[in-house]
């Protein structure tokens, strides 16, 4: 399969990374960039639409030479599959915590599966009782709607029809920093990697984005946190690692640790 460096502008970042983060603008903050900017923070009841800032146009490209990782993890899987179709359940470790990150934040819009889809999944599956509430979930559906508009509009179908065959947007958790860790409260920066392809003919695009969560402990499992997140963001802004993928030099130089699939 022929990749190419992706043309999609910044809603395509968007739309690639961001699902969870208009998850989390509703929450009252935003973390993604898909270049060198800062992490912004929102204000309570930011809608996801004006907090789309937060991701921009990728700048990087990964070099053709292969230098292999310093540090690898093959991360543990969910006990089980939710209602919702996403994976729980996970161990109540650091390594638990980045595995349910990755999960929140491996996401796919093809032509079974809409925006709308994986944002409600996210926000139902991920997130903490204390960020739920019925104006949020409207709010992220209809925010979702237009996304898939906009992605209809990309690759050249009408908004209500379905999206050319062999068409899809998919992001990969593929590696990850530790900013802060306890036993109930972990945070991180994850390296993404966003794939998309706009039918059965075309070139792959891909890109890479830079994603900041936080996971607190609740009920048995982690769960995604606003208020986690306002309270180790500034932190978080002062060590961000640079956008590079597994087997550039740079990735071991930044201190990511690469993702290994599990066996």
């Amino acid at each position: 399969m022929s990749r190419t460096r992706g043309t999609w502008n910044t809603k395509g970042t968007w739309v690639a990374g961001g699902l969870l983060v208009a998850v989390l603008a509703l929450t009252g903050y935003v973390a993604l960039s898909g270049d060198e900017s800062e992490p912004q923070a929102g204000k309570g009841g930011a809608s996801p639409s004006s907090s789309s800032s937060a991701s921009a146009a990728p700048t990087y490209a990964a070099p053709e030479d292969w230098t292999e990782p310093e540090r690898w993890v093959a991360l543990p899987a969910g006990s089980r599959t939710d209602e919702h179709g996403s994976e729980v359940g996970f161990p109540h470790t650091t390594e638990g915590a980045v595995a349910m990150m990755a999960a929140a934040n491996s996401t796919s819009i093809e032509a079974d599966r809409s925006a709308v889809d994986e944002q409600l999944r996210i926000y139902h599956s991920y997130m903490v009782k204390a960020d739920k509430s019925d104006d949020n979930a409207e709010q992220i559906e209809l925010t979702a709607i237009d996304t898939d508009k906009w992605l209809h509009e990309q690759m050249g179908v009408k908004a209500d029809g379905p999206l050319p065959s062999g068409a899809y947007m998919r992001s990969t958790v593929i590696g990850y920093k530790i900013v802060k860790e306890s036993e109930n409260e972990v945070s991180a920066w994850l390296l993404a990697s966003s794939a998309t392809k706009a039918g059965e003919t075309k070139k792959e695009s891909i890109e890479y984005l830079r994603i900041f969560n936080a996971v607190v402990w609740e009920d048995g499992d982690w769960k995604l946190s606003g208020a986690a997140t306002q309270r180790v963001l500034q932190d978080a802004q002062k060590d961000k690692p640079k956008i590079v993928a597994p087997g550039d030099a740079a990735f071991n130089e930044a201190g990511w640790t690469a993702i290994r699939e599990a066996s």
